[in-house]
């Protein structure tokens, strides 16, 4: 995918996942009496600028966008309790004459800001855009709306490495239970609202104050399961629905990659033939196997002794995994170059070389290893452990990264290794349990290492009145308007302007 904040994002630590869903808990459900004042709040649009140095605000103010904030309960069993806000921008429809309605945007994650996507997907919509008020939104918690911030002093408590033996595996253990006790001694009374299940229904109070009887969405991603879990606490309330990078329910874990790891290590090594075939420019080997070779040697010197990048940073076995997974969500050679570049760097750095940080290096491991990304990681961190948390014991993180270690030896140990999930407090409702059917536009890869193409075909069968657009032959993540095919782009933008989804499901050419 180009350069979207969720791809960076991804590529810096998070991955993100996709669907799921769950059985209502009656006591979590407010009588819709008690939520009227929510729907029927005035929305209060204004300029979307904070202050001199906001670009986004600017940028949303430049295009003509609205800004505004809207009140929703915290605890939507106790509507009469504390509140909380949530950011929204608009940019209104420019041909009411034709006008749809509001479409709303999640962006993936989990907390994946969201306010800036009416300006990056109305390019891709083109003219199809002037047909709906297009709402951005950060969920809950995220980025302009009421913050959380566990102030951690690292971006990556979800997306680390279990390491290369058990004494570096107690390491995590002692690492994921002292990031659950500090987020729980900060947010503790919080925690068990910050939930997918409370955003879907803060996205019925925005449908309710908008003044609208359904909502039009486009969702990435995590913002897939956002969207089903919607779907299932308010059937009826979507209009045309749009889910690119989809999973079936039972993918939906607080150890994000579990079960993709073959298919990031076959992205590895697509990657490793792609480098090898410009063997001049980046050096990092001739052949695919030369190439991964160069990859081993760098993961080893990491696990003997951490990498120095710079003068600010130490890079080890915990995180310098997520280094690898975070650059191959994509087969542009923009992207596969992107971490050309970086493995450059690395092996330079695993010889023990004095090596400087590209500028985007130097960002991702801010991100990743100091405060700098506390907050997105937080908020990462509370909505999957408040969905999902369970509690397997931390001897079986470890028999599961160890026999995933020889087949999988770059996805294995990170994609099974121990979160703070492990020590969160129970969710407050139970996972949700997708059993509706839904007519919308599934988008999916087949080489997606991160939403997986079977999960996608498993939720075509759950909703039958849906309809499933492939692209072949591409190891992608995100495919609308990040991908630059134009079959992709057109059958989305027919469904968007008409309503009317394909007689069957579509195949496109990568």
């Amino acid at each position: 995918m180009p350069t979207s904040p969720r791809i960076r994002a991804l590529a810096a630590c998070a991955v993100a996942l996709a669907t799921l869903t769950t059985t209502a808990v009656a006591a979590s459900a407010a009588a819709p009496e008690q939520l009227a004042r929510f729907h029927d709040q005035h929305i209060d649009w204004h300029a979307c600028t904070l202050g001199p140095g906001d670009q986004l605000g600017q940028e949303l103010d430049a295009a003509g966008a609205d800004c505004a904030d809207v009140t929703v309960p915290l605890d939507y069993a106790d509507p009469g309790g504390p509140t909380i806000t949530v950011a929204l921008s608009r940019l209104e429809a420019a041909d009411p004459a034709h006008r749809v309605g509001p479409l709303l945007f999640n962006d993936g994650g989990p907390a994946g800001p969201s306010l800036h996507m009416p300006l990056t997907k109305s390019e891709v919509m083109g003219d199809v855009a002037d047909r709906y008020d297009l709402i951005g939104m950060d969920p809950r918690f995220v980025g302009r709306s009421t913050p959380l911030d566990c102030r951690w002093d690292l971006g990556s408590a979800l997306l680390r490495s279990a390491g290369a033996d058990r004494a570096a595996y107690r390491e995590e253990v002692a690492l994921a239970r002292e990031l659950a006790d500090q987020c729980e001694r900060a947010h503790g009374d919080v925690l068990p609202h910050v939930t997918t299940r409370n955003t879907a229904r803060d996205m019925d109070v925005i449908r309710a104050a908008l003044g609208e009887d359904s909502l039009s969405y486009l969702g990435y991603s995590y913002g897939s399961y956002l969207g089903e879990v919607y779907t299932q606490l308010f059937p009826g309330r979507t209009d045309r629905m749009v889910l690119d990078g989809v999973n079936p329910p039972e993918q939906y874990s607080h150890t994000l990659l579990r079960g993709a790891e073959s298919a990031n290590e076959e992205a590895l090594r697509a990657w490793a033939s792609w480098a090898a075939d410009r063997h001049g420019a980046y050096g990092l080997g001739a052949t695919r196997a030369e190439v991964l070779a160069t990859v081993e040697h760098i993961l080893d010197a990491a696990a003997e002794e951490p990498l120095r990048i710079g003068q600010a940073h130490l890079l080890d076995e915990h995180v310098l995994p997520a280094v690898f997974i975070g650059g191959l969500g994509s087969d542009l050679d923009e992207r596969r170059a992107d971490l050309a570049g970086t493995v450059r760097l690395l092996a330079r750095a695993a010889d023990r070389e004095p090596v400087e940080p590209s500028e985007a290096l130097a960002g991702q491991l801010e991100f990743l290893l100091t405060g700098a990304g506390s907050a997105p990681s937080s908020q990462m961190t509370a909505i999957i452990c408040g969905d999902v948390a369970e509690r397997r014991g931390v001897g079986r993180y470890w028999r599961a990264v160890e026999e995933s270690r020889e087949r999988f030896p770059l996805a294995g140990p990170l994609a099974n290794n121990i979160t703070p999930c492990e020590f969160w407090d129970r969710p407050a409702e139970a996972p949700t349990v997708l059993d509706n059917d839904v007519p919308a536009l599934l988008v999916a890869a087949t080489g997606d290492p991160r939403t997986l193409y079977a999960g996608a075909e498993a939720v075509r069968e759950q909703w039958p009145s849906s309809r499933l657009l492939t692209v072949e032959g591409t190891l992608q993540h995100g495919l609308y308007g990040e991908y630059g095919n134009a079959c992709v782009d057109e059958r989305v933008n027919a469904y968007l302007r008409t309503g009317r989804l394909p007689a069957r499901d579509v195949t496109c050419e990568a």
